[in-house]
């Protein structure tokens, strides 16, 4: 089998991904529209004629230097069940053609998964300290075989924590959704989670979509949770560049919800849908009124919509592999545990230098930047 890589138009990009089923939002067209800071370029695998993977690749360019770090997050879409050897390979002959120093993909292979039940005990077990000491329920021998074959190939596996700062979780929570009612989602989750979703009910919580015009009231909400957890804020222009770019390549693809009590905004949130896969991908609460239960609320409706939309996944994105209770990250686990979903464990993010001195002055760049 000879694989040949060269760029695709947008067009044959998505449709290619519709022949999967999903792939990750970062994957698509639009999203080099959002990361504006790099230059993107879509690529299409072939065998011959036959088009057999996408994908999308960001250029960062070495200060001063006409080279580039070529990224593909959780990506590329190919068959990694297969040898991706042929391909992987020709990836690299074109990008080091068009002045790549260094590559970085996030294959999108699961290596094990937790279900809650054993989350919850994990949770409450004072020896346990990280995710990865406890066993899981389930494990992918394809996964573990590809990160052997990646290692075999020259790839290195890069700290879930360190390394470049467009970097993607390793550890992600998901809700399964395939063959499953609303009935039955609700029924998987804990008493807490179902007493907080009526409560918001009772107390008259509304939840509806937003409107480009709304990100105005979703910053600002936003802008409040970043004071308070103590994060740095993306700019509003961010969003409406994010808005534009995705719902101009589907009306569906992001979406805004807002929770009101009595009028006033609540919570936020954004959700990213792809075929089968839907994200939660950003969220904000106010500190006032936290009682009526908001962002319970709006998760509730996400889960729904997506149901209705017909993803068979609701992902609610990173979280840290933290189990002990005096670490302040372990609350965004016990929160999501809640929902009755499961934690995954990605293959996480691989590098290929082409230039070492490059490479390793670049990654000690990006390092000095934090």
């Amino acid at each position: 089998m000879t694989i040949r890589v060269r760029p695709i138009s947008p067009e044959e990009h998505l449709a290619f991904v519709a022949t999967r089923g999903t792939a990750s939002f970062l994957q698509t067209p639009a999203w080099a529209a959002v990361k504006a800071e790099w230059r993107g370029e879509s690529l299409g695998w072939f065998d011959g004629d036959r088009l057999v993977g996408a994908g999308l690749v960001l250029y960062r360019q070495v200060p001063k230097v006409k080279r580039y770090l070529a990224y593909l997050p959780e990506g590329p879409v190919l068959d990694w069940s297969g040898d991706v050897a042929a391909a992987l390979s020709a990836l690299r002959d074109h990008l080091k053609a068009n002045g790549a120093f260094g590559i970085r993909i996030g294959p999108p292979a699961v290596l094990r998964r937790w279900e809650a039940a054993t989350l919850k005990a994990a949770l409450a077990d004072d020896v346990l300290t990280r995710l990865g000491d406890v066993p899981a329920d389930h494990r992918d021998e394809r996964a573990i075989a590809l990160a052997d074959t990646l290692t075999s190939l020259g790839w290195r596996e890069q700290a879930a924590e360190g390394g470049f700062s467009a970097g993607q979780p390793k550890y992600n929570f998901q809700v399964p959704l395939a063959g499953r009612s609303e009935d039955d989602v609700l029924a998987g989750m804990n008493q807490l989670w179902r007493r907080n979703i009526r409560k918001a009910a009772k107390q008259g919580v509304e939840v509806t979509l937003g409107t480009r015009d709304d990100l105005v009231e979703f910053h600002r909400v936003y802008v409040e949770t970043a004071e308070r957890d103590h994060f740095t804020p993306r700019p509003l222009a961010y969003f409406q560049t994010m808005w534009d770019a995705m719902t101009a390549e589907d009306p569906q693809r992001l979406r805004l919800y807002l929770a009101r009590h009595e009028g006033d905004l609540v919570a936020a949130t954004t959700l990213v849908q792809v075929g089968t896969h839907a994200w939660y991908s950003y969220g904000a609460s106010t500190t006032a009124k936290r009682e009526v239960r908001g962002s319970n609320a709006i998760q509730w409706q996400m889960i729904r919509d997506s149901l209705a939309g017909g993803a068979e996944v609701y992902d609610m994105r990173g979280i840290t592999d933290t189990l002990d209770t005096d670490d302040s990250h372990v609350g965004l686990l016990q929160f999501k545990v809640g929902t009755g979903g499961e934690a995954v464990e990605y293959l996480g993010e691989w590098d290929l230098p082409i230039s070492r001195p490059l490479y390793a002055a670049f990654t000690a760049y990006m390092k000095r930047r934090g």
